[in-house]
């Protein structure tokens, strides 16, 4: 069993988490800007669809990318040289995150519902919500978003509707969050794709000291700003 939450009441201790499924913590409360901030902080995060109550994760272990390991395939690394894409950051929030919310296929749905892109539409005008996009010939063709507090990036969604968007996208947030003086991007869940970028997994207490830490510095102002980088030879 797990608590069901009013919208007073504190988050129970992440070690109270079910081990099966892994990291279900909690479930009610509210997607409230303090509450989301408050969850990140705490290595929380909410996942849910359109069927289920509001709930709440923190698994154990926590699959993240610390920045200088990242790994770039060959062929992506000639994608990043070829100059087909263009990326930005924080110039549409909106139509990433509804490219995000996009069924993957037919007859499947979303976990990004009405509510939670509301809620995260409020974090984006707070400046804790970001989104990076991925053109192509001034058409938005990739992207992702996530949530960044102090230091610490915590990865949310991507998409793609060409090939190879989504991870031009993710690997230049990744070059510009090692140029800021970030450590490590949450991934939330173990997955083969972050993995192949150079993402394993760390224990929960680890991950939260991590997060303590990084939360406590100085943010990057909002909106991010991209630099054009130099990719002659981007990271192996």
């Amino acid at each position: 069993m797990i608590p069901y939450l009013d919208a007073e009441d504190p988050f129970p201790p992440v070690d109270e988490a079910l081990r099966d499924p892994n990291g279900l913590l909690a479930a009610g409360a509210d997607l409230s800007p303090a509450r989301l901030l408050d969850a990140y902080r705490h290595g929380i995060f909410p996942w849910f669809g359109d069927e289920d109550p509001l709930l709440w994760w923190s698994p154990d272990p926590r699959m993240v990318l610390f920045v200088d390991e990242l790994h770039v395939g060959r062929s992506l690394r000639k994608t990043l040289r070829s100059g087909r894409f263009q990326v930005t950051a924080d110039r549409a929030f909106s139509a990433v995150l509804s490219g995000c919310a996009a069924p993957r296929a037919k007859d499947e749905g979303t976990w990004i519902t009405t509510e939670m892109r509301a809620a995260y539409v409020r974090l984006a005008a707070l400046g804790y919500a970001h989104s990076i996009e991925t053109w192509q010939d001034g058409t938005l063709v990739g992207g992702l978003y996530g949530v960044a507090i102090g230091r610490m990036f915590f990865g949310e969604s991507m998409f793609a509707r060409a090939s190879d968007a989504s991870k031009v996208a993710f690997v230049t947030l990744v070059e510009h969050l090692q140029r800021w003086g970030f450590r490590m991007i949450d991934c939330q869940m173990s997955t083969a794709h972050l993995a192949s970028f150079g993402a394993r997994e760390i224990s929960r207490p680890e991950f939260l000291a991590e997060v303590d830490r990084a939360a406590g510095q100085a943010p990057v102002p909002a909106p991010w700003r991209f630099e054009c980088l130099d990719r002659q030879a981007p990271p192996a």
